[in-house]
């Protein structure tokens, strides 16, 4: 059956971007769900993974990345899904947690056969993660209230896609079971 990782999708994240303005609403929103669930993981002993945007920055860490976003001006958004000592990070420079990671290798390597993709872009980078890890045969679950948008209409489109499409378990952050 396989085990279960809580994969947290760039909220490391400065927001200092074009979309930041539309972001950044739907980002409040999901931040107490996200919260929650981060919470619910670590006491579970569930992994937990950060695959985050490097912001084009080559050379950067994730302990560079960490600090650029806390050096932000939403700050506020970052500190409460700030990654622990035992959460594990995955550098990215595309749409997909999956493109030309080595987070297939790393899954493998912990067992897991279901992962719940949260945080943000639900129109980008969550559905593109989301078909990555269905074509990789993981079970997939979306909570919708821990995923932000910048587009409300695409975002319900996506999560539709998600659930119509890859099969994915499209349910509320406090009924996610790991």
């Amino acid at each position: 059956m396989g085990n279960s990782a809580l994969i947290v999708i760039d909220m490391i994240n400065s927001y200092d971007h074009p979309d930041a303005e539309l972001l950044v609403p739907s980002v409040r929103t999901a931040l107490p769900q996200l919260t929650r669930l981060i919470g619910r993981a670590r006491a579970e002993k569930v992994p937990v993974i950060y695959a985050n945007d490097n912001f084009g920055e080559w050379r950067s860490h994730h302990g560079e990345i960490i600090e650029t976003a806390l050096a932000g001006k939403n700050a506020g958004l970052v500190e409460p899904v700030l990654p622990d000592d035992d959460s594990l990070f995955v550098v990215k420079a595309r749409h997909s947690i999956f493109y030309e990671t080595p987070l297939s290798y790393l899954l493998s390597q912990l067992d897991v056969a279901h992962v719940v993709l949260a945080g943000q872009v639900t129109e980008q980078c969550v559905l593109y993660s989301a078909l990555d890890a269905h074509i990789r045969q993981l079970r997939v679950t979306v909570p919708r209230d821990a995923v932000a948008h910048i587009h409300s209409d695409l975002a319900d489109a996506a999560l539709r896609m998600m659930e119509r499409n890859m099969g994915a378990a499209v349910r509320e952050a406090d009924s996610v079971a790991f």
